[in-house]
């Protein structure tokens, strides 16, 4: 086993926040519906509340920071190894058979995670968000609409709040079909993931890839010296990771 750097600090920084936050809003959530008594129906709602704009204003630096540094790639769709990554799910996994994809740091979901995921972002979460603001505002100000109905909208409410806690199971079961049980919990814990070597391998060199790409286009446009840019070429060609080599073979 090789450990092998995969998520940065705000990536489990958001993760674990934004896990925590989620767990309140539903705690405190179905208090307010009246499934148990824990802090008080007032202590509740406020609460509930507090934690919704902390998650919202959460939301908003996320995706400042996914743009800011190129991590909304990471939910781009994908067709490609998306029917062995299903089988694995089906089947695959029962009979410990080897992980149709990598993980690597530029490459973190498969084809089915960035589905879900980017439904959660642009769907789930925010409908459970828009329902939240709606409910929130109507409430505070039912004085000034009389005869509104606030049924629909916290049905839809309740409704995104229970899928929500739908994926989060899914999603902690699916953390132990790591290489151990464990290791995808530590990884979002230290930054860290550990990988067999062909996965390390194959990480590592999607990462030298990706910096050479770097430095090549930053050289580019900077108009630097011919020369540097062979060398940059020849170091890439020796890595076999030129833009002409395909990342199978530079890993093979």
């Amino acid at each position: 086993m090789i450990k092998v750097h995969i998520y940065s600090f705000y990536n489990r920084f958001w993760h674990w926040t934004q896990s925590l936050l989620i767990l309140f809003l539903a705690l405190t959530g179905f208090e307010v519906h009246g499934s148990f008594q824990l802090f008080g129906y007032e202590n509740a709602v406020t609460y509930h509340s507090n934690a919704a704009w902390s998650l919202i204003v959460l939301i908003i630096f996320t995706i400042f920071w996914d743009f800011t540094i190129g991590e909304w790639r990471q939910y781009i769709p994908t067709l490609s190894m998306m029917r062995e990554q299903i089988d694995y799910y089906i089947t695959g996994i029962f009979r410990k058979a080897p992980h149709p994809t990598h993980k690597t740091k530029y490459t973190k979901f498969n084809p089915l995670q960035r589905l879900t995921y980017l439904g959660l972002k642009i769907l789930i979460i925010p409908v459970v968000v828009s329902s939240g603001l709606l409910y929130f505002f109507f409430f505070s100000n039912i004085n000034e609409y009389p005869g509104l109905q606030l049924d629909w909208i916290a049905h839809t409410h309740t409704l995104g709040a229970f899928i929500l806690i739908g994926f989060v199971i899914v999603h902690v079961y699916l953390t132990t079909t790591g290489h151990t049980v464990t290791s995808s919990i530590k990884a979002m814990i230290t930054g860290w993931e550990e990988m067999s070597d062909e996965d390390a391998k194959y990480a590592v060199a999607e990462g030298l890839q990706v910096k050479m790409g770097e430095i090549s286009s930053q050289l580019n446009s900077s108009h630097r010296s011919d020369l540097l840019r062979s060398a940059i070429i020849s170091m890439e060609e020796s890595l076999g990771l030129s833009h002409e080599v395909s990342l199978k073979k530079a890993v093979d």
